[in-house]
């Protein structure tokens, strides 16, 4: 897996090295794989046609975590022909186990814990810690990446507004 040195981030303070493909504006999307509660394999490709958000993070654990996947379920109701994936390392049930207490239902939690297919082809592994950093990835309609965000401190949220920007365009 490469080494993202384009990438300075940092987890509670200390450097990180992230690993993976660096992706652009304008790049066709990667195709991948990753698992949803079920255990069932989930593709990208399997939402051909809408547009895609995907949340990464380290894990439903943390209170960041646990913010932005509330801010994303509430804010996809706004949301036409727009499916949120959110994306983590966490095992599928931990993850099903935390949309059923918080009552998130519009947003479909993923676990890249098996292979870190979305994460090794999107640049956003953290090679010290085996999860995902931080960021926002927005697929147009198109199949073409419109934003991609790699949140520089690991404990800080993504930008909501710039990424809700890019959504509404």
């Amino acid at each position: 897996m490469n080494t993202r040195t384009d990438l300075k981030v940092t987890f509670a303070g200390g450097p990180v090295t992230i690993l993976g493909d660096k992706l652009s504006v304008g790049d066709v999307a990667p195709d991948f794989t990753v698992l949803n509660g079920k255990l069932q394999p989930v593709k990208l490709s399997d939402f051909a046609g809408k547009q895609v958000v995907i949340a990464a993070y380290p894990s439903v654990d943390t209170s960041v975590c646990a913010a932005q996947n509330r801010r994303f379920n509430s804010e996809v109701n706004n949301m036409k022909n727009t499916v949120v994936l959110s994306i983590s390392c966490d095992l599928p049930f931990a993850q099903s186990r935390f949309c059923a207490a918080e009552g998130l239902d519009n947003i479909l939690t993923l676990s890249d814990h098996r292979d870190l297919d979305f994460g090794s082809k999107y640049g956003f592994v953290i090679k010290e810690l085996r999860l995902l950093t931080r960021g926002t990835v927005i697929i147009g309609t198109d199949g073409k990446i419109k934003y991609i965000e790699h949140v520089a401190e690991v404990t800080e949220a993504p930008d909501y507004d710039k990424a809700m920007d890019i959504i509404k365009g």
